[in-house]
Order: C-alpha cells, then sequence, then structure tokens
C-alpha cells in the first residue's frame, strides 16, 4: 500500500532497523552500479601491499555510492587502470612502499613508461583517471600534493571520432542485416513445437540444430543490433540495456524507459517513443523493429528467472539454456566480424582498386545515422539530435565525418553567399532609390573636397547635411546608414577609419548570431568591402591598415544598453 502522510498523521517508518551494505571489506571493494551489475575488486591482487588497505578507502570513494563511475563497464576501465599503473608503479628502480613515500618522480616515470607503451595521450588520460581515485581520503591527506599535481596536469590530447560509413556501405550493412532479422521472423513462424524445448530444460537435446531453428541465439544477435541501432539512432549500450516493459499506444507507437549512460546523476533513464509503422514496414521503424524482435524472444524470455528485452538461447541446459547476454557484461556476445563474414559486406574499394570486407563498428555505425538525420533537418542540430546533446552529437559523431564536413562546408558557403548578396542588394535598392547606382567614392586626396560645404561624419563626408535625399529634412539616420545614402562621399582620408570599423564588425560578430549581425551590418559591411576598398589602390590600402585609429565608433551608432 502506499504511504500516505498529512497533518496528525507520521510518515510511515521501516519495521525494522536498516544496515547499509559496507563497500569496504578488508582490502575488498564491493561494486553495486546503478545498472545493476556488480562486482568485487580484491586489492590484494595488486602489487605494493603496503598501499593497499588505505587504497582500497580511496578506491570505494571512486566507484562507491557517492562516486562518479556508477556503471560495471566504466568501474572495470577504472581498475585496468588502476591495476596498470600500479604495477609499473612497482617496477621502478625505487618504488614506493607506502602512499606516503610517492613522488612527483615516481609519477613522471610511469608516465614515461606508459607512454613508449601506448602513446603520450592515452598514457596522460589513464593516468588521471587513477589520480581522480588518489583525490579520495585518506590518500588525498597521505600523498605529496606536489605528486597530486603531476596527476593533475592538462590533457591536451583528444581522440577525434571517425567518420561514418559512406551512403552504399550503410546500404550494404542495414540490408544484409533487414534480411537477416527477416529470415528470422520466418524461422521461427514455421516452428511451433515446444517439445525439444522441453527436452532442452530437462537436459535432454539431443539435435541442436532442431533447437536453434526455435529460437533466437548468439548467431542471431549481431544483425539484430545493427537493425535497432540503424532504425533507432541510439548507441549500442543503450539498445543492449533495452527493457522488456513496454506501452503500445493506439498501435501507432511503443513507449519504453530506455536506459541512457554518461547523462550524470538522476539523468540516467530517458523516456522515448518509437514509431511502428505498418506491419509490412515494420523493419524499417525503431518500434516496429523492437515489436518484431521482443516478440521472437518471447518464447525463451518465460523460461529466464529474470525476464529482459534480450533472451536467446545458448548450450547449457536446464533453465540456464535461455539467457540474456548483457546481464553481467555489455561487452559480452559474439565477435562482429564472424557475421560480417558469413555475409560478405564489403567495403568500398580502396584508391588502389583493393576490396576488402566491412568493419563493423556501432560508433561509425551511429555517426552514419546521425549525419543523414542532420541532413535531413538542413543542418539544424538540435532538432536533428535525439539521444545527445547539440554539443556532444557535433564533437563526438558529426565533427570526424568527411561527408559531414563537406557537406556542412557547402551548406555554410551557400548560407554566406546568400547573406552577402542579400545585403549588397539591400546596400543597391537603397542608393537606386535615390537616384544612384553606386556611392561617391574618391580615390584622391581629402583637398579634393569642398570642406565648405560637407558634413565630416564617422566613416564619410555628407554633401548635404541639412537635406536628407528621401526626406528632405535634416538627417537624423545612424552612421551606418551613410554608406546606401546618395549624400555620402568617400575619400582616401577615411580609409583608417572605415578599416578600424571592418575590425569591430568582425569582433561584433562574434558575440551576436550570424542572422543579427547580417540583418544590422550586413548591408554597410558588404558596401566597404566590394564597392568602396577595390576603389583604392594596395598601397593606399596598406599606408591606412598602418594609421587605423584604435576607436572604430561603432559605439556610436549602437544602443546604449548594448554599450554597458
Amino acid at each position: 500500500m502506499r504511504g500516505v502522510t498529512r497533518k496528525g498523521v507520521p510518515s510511515p517508518m521501516p519495521t525494522r532497523h536498516y544496515e547499509p551494505r559496507p563497500v569496504v571489506s578488508g582490502v575488498q571493494v564491493h561494486f553495486r552500479g546503478d545498472d545493476g551489475r556488480s562486482k568485487t575488486y580484491d586489492l590484494s591482487t595488486l602489487p605494493l601491499p603496503g598501499w593497499h588497505e588505505e587504497l582500497a578507502k580511496a578506491v570505494a570513494g571512486r566507484i562507491g555510492p557517492t562516486g562518479t563511475l556508477r556503471t560495471l563497464a566504466s568501474a572495470q576501465g577504472f581498475w585496468g587502470a588502476l591495476s596498470r599503473v600500479m604495477r609499473v608503479l612497482s617496477s621502478v628502480l625505487q618504488p614506493p612502499q607506502t602512499p606516503q613515500a610517492l613522488r612527483p618522480e615516481h609519477v613522471e616515470t610511469v608516465l614515461r613508461i606508459r607512454s613508449s607503451q601506448i602513446g603520450e595521450g592515452p598514457a596522460r588520460i589513464e593516468l588521471r583517471n587513477v589520480g581522480l581515485c588518489f583525490e579520495f581520503e585518506p590518500l588525498l591527506t597521505l600523498i605529496d600534493s606536489e605528486a597530486h599535481a603531476v596527476f593533475r596536469r592538462r590533457i591536451r590530447y583528444r581522440h577525434s571520432p571517425r567518420g561514418g560509413y559512406s551512403d552504399g556501405e550503410l546500404a550494404r550493412l542495414v540490408g544484409a542485416a533487414r534480411q537477416d532479422v527477416s529470415a528470422m521472423v520466418r524461422r521461427l513462424e514455421t516452428e511451433d513445437d515446444e517439445s525439444i524445448a522441453d527436452g532442452v530444460a530437462a537436459g535432454r537435446a539431443q539435435n541442436r540444430e532442431d533447437t536453434e531453428s526455435r529460437y533466437l541465439n548468439q548467431r542471431d544477435l549481431t544483425p539484430m543490433l545493427v537493425l535497432l541501432v540503424a532504425n533507432s539512432g541510439w548507441n549500442v549500450e543503450s539498445i543492449k540495456e533495452l527493457p522488456h516493459e513496454h506501452r503500445v499506444m493506439e498501435g501507432l507507437a511503443v513507449e519504453i524507459d530506455l536506459l541512457k549512460r554518461r547523462r550524470g546523476p538522476s539523468r540516467w533513464h530517458n523516456n522515448v517513443t518509437w514509431e511502428i509503422g505498418p506491419p509490412s514496414k515494420a523493419l524499417f521503424t525503431p518500434g516496429g523493429t523492437y515489436l518484431v524482435l521482443h516478440n521472437l524472444m518471447e518464447a525463451a524470455r518465460r523460461r529466464m528467472s529474470e525476464p529482459s528485452f534480450w533472451a536467446l538461447w545458448h548450450s547449457g541446459k536446464g533453465d540456464s539454456a535461455w539467457r540474456n547476454p548483457f546481464a553481467r557484461n555489455l561487452s559480452s556476445g559474439p565477435a562482429w566480424s564472424d557475421w560480417i563474414e558469413r555475409r560478405q559486406i564489403m567495403a568500398d574499394p580502396a584508391p588502389d582498386g583493393a576490396v576488402t570486407l566491412l568493419r563493423l563498428d556501432f560508433n561509425r555505425l551511429k555517426t552514419s545515422v546521425d549525419v543523414r538525420r542532420t541532413r535531413q533537418m538542413g543542418g539544424h542540430l538540435p532538432s536533428s539530435t535525439l539521444s545527445n546533446s547539440t554539443a556532444v552529437l557535433f564533437r563526438n559523431y558529426l565533427s570526424g565525418d568527411a561527408s559531414m564536413i563537406d557537406w556542412s562546408q557547402e551548406v555554410v558557403s551557400e548560407s554566406v553567399e546568400d547573406l552577402l548578396s542579400t545585403a549588397l542588394t539591400t546596400h543597391r535598392d537603397a542608393l537606386a532609390a535615390q537616384g544612384r547606382t553606386s556611392l561617391d567614392v574618391r580615390p584622391l586626396q581629402a583637398s579634393q573636397v569642398d570642406r565648405e560645404n560637407t558634413t565630416g561624419t564617422a566613416w564619410s563626408s555628407c554633401a548635404d547635411h541639412d537635406h536628407h535625399p528621401v526626406t528632405g529634412r535634416r538627417c537624423t539616420a545612424s552612421f551606418l546608414l551613410c554608406f546606401q545614402c546618395a549624400n555620402s562621399i568617400v575619400t582616401a582620408e577615411n580609409l583608417p577609419r572605415l578599416i578600424s570599423l571592418l575590425d569591430a564588425l568582425e569582433v561584433r560578430r562574434r558575440e551576436v548570431s550570424e542572422e543579427s549581425w547580417w540583418r544590422r551590418y550586413g548591408p554597410a559591411w558588404a558596401a566597404i568591402r566590394l564597392e568602396i576598398l577595390p576603389k583604392f589602390t594596395e598601397a593606399e590600402l596598406a599606408h591606412a591598415a598602418d594609421s587605423k585609429p584604435d576607436d572604430s565608433y561603432l559605439d556610436l551608432v549602437e544602443p546604449p544598453w548594448e554599450r554597458e
């Protein structure tokens, strides 16, 4: 019964005393992850026994309930890094037998040895990973501060994401996966005899091929993963954690609570709604694919003690004959290369004409899906992202794809050309409305201008400040509009300040949105760049650049609240 409290009704209390399970037992650290997986790490297997007791407490802080590593995969990665560093540390000439004996030169030696083995960038990342553990008590106090500083060095190494598959490679990969899943549907629909399954449960199965024909197995796993990643756009780790609980909404979509890693505290679960589509297109939509695979594994799921979405048959006996291959570890499963070789999925020909088997990489597969979704959205990243933030999508997936880079450069170039054309058209239309086709630009000295009959402005001279060409009244327009006025006169005397204005506009471009910049400054920028500067010699422009003032006067045309 759900507990309810209100004024006068105390909150329900536990019926007995709660005692949390210990994280550290001697030199053993018990990990219980938020993903439901657990493991015990025995520090007595590491060298340098003088470290074990204090190190166990620090490890508990790193992977314990309040730590940041809350999945078995992340804890395993940290444990591997810690084991390697401790082994190398024990092999130095005079190893530190206790944490108090650790010195900066010890850490430098470990970094040098690991850099020679795996490269400087990965070695620094590994050392930083271990250093984060050493910042927990009691090691934070016991280890020398200068040694801590070596662990905290900034990491300049950054792994560049790999590009996605080409259109041909993606089509061959997803096509083969879809064909295999279709074959699974036909295979299981034609077999409905439970007698062999009962024999397997009793340990009496003699014909392995008959049993495999009635249940999905490890050989079927890879194409299912490929199809789900390709249709949903989620990374393969989230696909491996798919729940079997779901809700079908009016036969149009399926709603599931998806586990999304690396989102930080309290952001692990993400409710997603996947389109089902018509029955003939079930394997082309994420919801349809999910339901098809869910139904195919239902018979095996009923025989599992802990039901899960993934329910495969393997060569065990009794209830252990059916299992979730990712229950203990997400890295479990068959070798992806076996399926590629079996299906003979080829990569695109190399420049020398050589043709090889395609290498299956689920990160590249997700990148390919993200690239195509982003293109469909016209390059609008916030709309195209589903499973990652915009920054993560671009940094970890799109930025390494050559086709995405070429496409985005083409889109940006076309956009800039359109904006420039619009700005130049605005400038010329404004002059045409005043009976002129271009500005009055005089590549002569300022003495050629009648100073008595002109008025100096911020970046040019005005032939008749008291009579605007359009209104006939005294001009009150912004100085930026002088570049679209028939009364404006530009001479070599104005060049230094014009070049200073261009520099200020480039700085301003980084401070406002691209759309706002082109709308507010585009016509003036286009007039200076395309109509005024080309009429002066390179010597005049170089002299003006050398003598340009620091003050561009741009603040004269900005609203007061933007100048503060």
